[in-house]
């Protein structure tokens, strides 16, 4: 009789530990999605169902400058990251092996490597060079900072897509007498768009949660949504930072939910 293949899923404990980690997981989340909704002053304490936080977080002008601002920040970097990641990509899946191909990988994916505080200390002292130069204290360090952190996670879906796709398509437009910019135009970029499109997805959540690298590179004046909640959490912590978690939680859902499904196309 033949032997059962190891599944770790029959092991003793398993659904036990499985159930505990979910719920330490994702239980502070739901708790924090149904106190939004809390209509008393505290935050631990239920007071019935209000949309009153939710009225005064988008009555607040600083949240919503907050807000306008993170949608710049991680709009741009998310179209800067994806372009550089496309380019990157193509670059290094469209043609034969060479010698340094894996040094390049290593440099594109190291920001994912290095811990995100090193990176942010790195950024706050070279733009504080630049800062001090130029006397510029503009949003383009934050976009530049952000776009940066972005590339790998933008080149990761769109160099999967190239992986998987058929390079005889290529090779007969071509065949063809297509010019290599109609190839692309024509065939590359058609099959390549929803790798693009969950690259470019994946780095505005990315951009758009950033805390550490905003943290130290932002000046005066220039707090995105994340470091504004973790500003106002640092003096006290209030329901309307509840209601602003759950908007932001909502958000990144949808984002990634879409990511998901585009990275799981073949067609």
């Amino acid at each position: 009789m033949a032997e059962r293949a190891f599944s770790a899923t029959r092991l003793p404990g398993f659904a036990m530990i499985a159930v505990a980690v979910f719920l330490v997981l994702y239980l502070p989340i739901f708790t924090l999605v149904i106190f939004s909704f809390n209509d008393a002053n505290s935050v631990a304490i239920w007071g019935g169902f209000s949309l009153r936080w939710y009225q005064i977080a988008w009555a607040n002008d600083a949240v919503k400058e907050a807000a306008v601002r993170s949608l710049i920040i991680a709009t741009s970097a998310a179209l800067i990251a994806t372009t550089v990641a496309t380019m990157a990509a193509l670059g290094t899946t469209r043609r034969a092996a060479f010698k340094g191909q894996t040094l390049i990988y290593v440099i594109i994916n190291q920001p994912l490597m290095v811990p995100e505080i090193v990176t942010a200390v790195a950024l706050l002292i070279f733009f504080g060079f630049i800062k001090v130069t130029t006397g510029y204290q503009g949003l383009g360090y934050l976009i530049a900072a952000h776009s940066a952190f972005c590339v790998p996670f933008a080149y990761l879906p769109i160099r999967a897509r190239l992986e998987g796709m058929d390079l005889s398509l290529e090779t007969a437009a071509a065949d063809l007498y297509a010019t290599p910019w109609q190839t692309f135009r024509k065939v590359t970029l058609p099959l390549l768009l929803p790798g693009i499109i969950a690259g470019a997805m994946l780095a505005f959540v990315i951009s758009l949660d950033d805390v550490v690298i905003t943290e130290f590179v932002k000046s005066g004046g220039q707090d995105t949504l994340p470091t504004y909640m973790l500003g106002q959490i640092r003096r006290a912590v209030t329901p309307d930072v509840n209601a602003i978690s759950t908007a932001l939680l909502v958000l990144t859902v949808l984002l990634l939910t879409a990511f998901f499904l585009l990275t799981r196309r073949r067609d």
